[in-house]
């Protein structure tokens, strides 16, 4: 599974790339005492808020931490591929940029085209779909700012 190459300073400038990750991923670790949980990216669910400011580099987990403290993203949708073969990076991108745009209307409130909010994803990737990744994981973010409490409904 890897992340959207994006615009968004919250991903290109932690470097959150992933060239393949294993699946599985165990159980969820308890948090932290600051909150944070290192999560294996294909473990992250609908509704979990990323804390990815200090992640540097390739990466199998990331920190999610509650929605009501101060993060940088939110995985808000997520796509399902068929199975068979791979089909390819150009065709999990379309169907990653379609399903996420799409869902972004329906979670935000307003269209991607006129919202001052951006999204990116996780996407299978040759290898991880070898070992049974089909799932593209949406997110959400203000470009220029953290946020606290969920962009869901903002309408913005």
């Amino acid at each position: 599974m890897t992340v959207r190459p994006a615009a968004w300073p919250v991903i290109v400038a932690t470097g959150i790339l992933l060239a393949a990750c294993t699946a599985g991923g165990g159980p969820t670790p308890a948090p932290t005492p600051d909150g944070v949980t290192e999560v294996d990216l294909l473990a992250l669910t609908i509704g979990d808020c990323l804390d990815t400011r200090d992640v540097t580099g390739v990466a199998a987990t990331v920190p999610v931490v509650d929605c009501a403290s101060e993060h940088d993203s939110e995985a808000y949708a997520e796509i399902v591929l068929a199975e068979g073969d791979f089909p390819g990076a150009d065709s999990v991108g379309d169907s990653a940029e379609s399903g996420c745009v799409d869902a972004f209307a329906e979670f935000v409130g307003l269209a991607y085209d006129e919202s001052t909010l951006d999204y990116a994803y996780y996407f299978p990737t040759e290898g991880s779909w070898a070992e049974g990744d089909r799932r593209i994981l949406c997110l959400i973010a203000d470009p220029e700012t953290r946020v606290t409490g969920s962009l869901e409904g903002t309408a913005r």
